[in-house]
């Protein structure tokens, strides 16, 4: 009698851990990968940058018209139904305002420095223009703001994180995307150089790409009856990148240690090569 009051007792503990257990899982933070891999079966593990140029043939699927990859995720932003987040650390999310701030191009400012104004300058162009401050006549300022905001077939830009890890349970090496970042291109921006957008997680962009089959489709020119879903495209590797950071102590990027133009381009060849030679030195005796 004891034994069996001793065993129930046993099981009521379990029980209760293990509901324990169950709450901590589901309040738990969702992760940035759509896949995440347990620490414990990670061997190796590399975090690398890579850009995607959606204006290469190869990548135009994802950015076919009216079904551009940067319009889902801009239309997503806008309803609600995405959360973008100010770096790829994702732990700062923004607003929408923000982010329809970002996509804005950045007005030059006053055309006068600060010298024509204190000389006067502008309000001698005012009395020069007869319509300036007429009654009944609004300026373009006045009527109210005019939203300029950048098209998303403009934005054919994105950098994707992604850790490059080794998991020693299944024997192979994954390529598991963390984030996808819109950016600016350095042709659009006002400053003359890319500038970022948003990030977003992964998994959340997985969600919204399952979310709208008819939209967020990588085209299949092929056959048109064969069209797959963006998440499916970004899990089969249906795109083309190139390397333009590998974690390292100082931050940098292959640019900053190797230079631009050419140089850099033959460093991101290299450092893909090489992660390359590593997985199949991994099956070397």
């Amino acid at each position: 009698m004891k034994l069996v009051k001793a065993f129930g007792v046993a099981a009521g503990v379990l029980l209760s851990v293990g509901a324990m257990a169950q709450q901590v899982s589901t309040t738990a933070t969702s992760s940035a990968s759509a896949r995440p891999i347990p620490e414990h079966d990670i061997l190796f593990k590399k975090t690398v940058w890579r850009k995607i140029d959606l204006r290469e043939k190869q990548n135009q699927p994802m950015f076919s018209q009216n079904r551009q990859i940067t319009k889902i995720i801009i239309d997503a932003v806008k309803s609600g139904e995405l959360t973008p987040y100010k770096t790829d650390s994702v732990n700062t999310p923004i607003t929408r305002e923000e982010f329809v701030g970002n996509m804005t191009p950045q007005a030059g400012g006053s055309e006068y420095s600060e010298e024509e104004i204190a000389a006067g300058l502008d309000k001698k162009a005012e009395e020069a223009d007869p319509w300036a401050n007429v009654a009944g006549v609004e300026t373009a300022e006045a009527a109210g703001p005019i939203s300029n905001e950048f098209f998303p077939k403009d934005l054919y830009l994105l950098e994707i994180k992604e850790d490059v890890v080794f998991d020693k349970k299944r024997s192979r090496m994954y390529h598991d995307i963390q984030t996808v970042s819109l950016i600016v291109p350095s042709t659009l921006s006002s400053r003359g150089f890319e500038e970022p957008i948003a990030t977003f997680k992964m998994s959340d962009l997985v969600r919204v790409f399952r979310n709208n089959p008819e939209t967020a489709i990588w085209y299949n020119a092929q056959n048109t009856a064969q069209h797959k879903n963006l998440a499916d495209a970004f899990d089969l590797w249906l795109f083309s990148s190139y390397i333009t950071k590998i974690s390292n102590a100082g931050d940098r990027s292959l640019a900053d240690q190797f230079g631009g133009g050419q140089k850099g381009l033959l460093a991101a060849q290299d450092a893909a090569e090489a992660l390359i030679e590593y997985e199949y030195s991994l099956w070397s005796y």
